[in-house]
């Protein structure tokens, strides 16, 4: 009898031991996008909704981000080639246990800033980030590295991810775009827009020697799904008529009051215009032109389009506006009276 006791005894433990190791196994990501003792704050800022995205601004490579790495094992060289850079798969976010601490670039992470972290791309460097399933996208800074996880192609933001839509399900696929340096040299240097609010900034003690390091996930790399790089569209240097789509005009379906410029008119290097959307499916593109055309302010004297990009998506843009100072006004207005929030989109 005693001996079954100690057996008994011995069965309790080892099932005890075990369900220790598992969880502390389950302990780093779960099917989300973010550590299990991760995630938002308890009460997030109500103005979410209105934080612009990133503006894309030439900026210097931070020294020491720019050399190649080694995580798990595998070697990550960042690209500073300059080019188009284009990859499919899935993104995640991370959020307050974050929240605070240095990123790669010595910054300090705010969930609540439009940023993001990439394991190759320049720090500091732009990118869009489109969610394949909705069309919707966003432009990130990337001023961190990670992730390192097997199926992961880059870690947004807390709001960054709000505003995909992807903060419930964690993770999501997306198509990542580098905005390019000669994409960003056609946008007009303007001051973000004082009617929009901004982003609550982040709180945390100053930076010491003993302050968190830098994020990894723990868990072994695998290479992502990669896309053959194809150039994205260069800024016009001079007027150029937009393509049109294989199976249906690429030019507005829907306008404003005003008249709506055909697919065949120029449009001025310096315009700008306001994107409301991108969708892999024609029909949705046009359905969202064809309800927010009788939406917009008429004094703005814009119009509606759908045109096609060089990632096959359509686009829903409002414009094009004389200066990116005239599209930046047109932000609050546009959003108040259509309930989307739009973008900047160079022509």
């Amino acid at each position: 009898m005693p001996a079954s006791v100690s057996r008994v005894g011995r069965l309790i433990c080892i099932s005890v031991l075990i369900a220790l190791l598992a969880a502390c196994s389950s302990s780093g990501r779960r099917g989300g996008g973010y550590y299990l003792d991760d995630g938002p704050d308890a009460v997030p800022p109500a103005n979410l909704d209105a934080v612009p995205d990133a503006i894309p601004k030439i900026e210097p490579f931070v020294a020491g981000t720019s050399k190649p790495y080694v995580v798990f094992g595998k070697t990550y060289t960042p690209d500073l080639s300059g080019g188009p850079y284009k990859v499919q798969g899935r993104a995640s976010w991370y959020g307050r246990k974050f929240h605070g601490n240095a990123t790669a670039t010595g910054e300090r992470y705010n969930m609540y800033t439009m940023t993001a972290a990439h394991p190759t791309l320049p720090l500091p460097s732009y990118a869009r980030v489109t969610r394949v399933s909705t069309g919707k996208s966003v432009v990130v800074r990337v001023n961190d590295r990670g992730p390192f996880l097997n199926d992961r192609v880059i870690d947004l933001s807390y709001v960054a991810a709000y505003k995909l839509g992807m903060l419930g399900p964690g993770s999501a696929e997306v198509l990542v775009e580098r905005i390019t340096p000669d994409q960003i040299r056609n946008w007009q240097s303007a001051p973000a827009p004082n009617n929009v609010a901004s982003a609550p900034e982040a709180t945390a003690p100053p930076l010491t020697a003993s302050s968190n390091p830098p994020r990894i996930e723990p868990q072994a790399p695998a290479p992502s799904r990669l896309i053959e790089p194809t150039p994205l569209p260069p800024p016009p240097e001079a007027p150029v008529q937009l393509a049109a789509a294989p199976s249906a005009p690429a030019n507005v379906t829907a306008t404003s009051p005003q008249a709506s410029p055909s697919s065949k008119t120029a449009v001025a290097p310096n315009s700008m215009f306001l994107q409301l959307g991108a969708f892999a499916d024609a029909s949705k593109a046009h359905a969202l032109a064809a309800r927010v055309s009788s939406q917009i302010p008429a004094e703005l004297g814009t119009s509606v389009r759908v045109d096609q990009n060089a990632s096959n998506l359509y686009r829903v843009r409002i414009g094009p506006f004389a200066s990116r100072d005239a599209a930046v006004q047109a932000v609050s207005p546009i959003q108040t009276s259509t309930g989307v929030a739009p973008s900047l989109s160079p022509p």
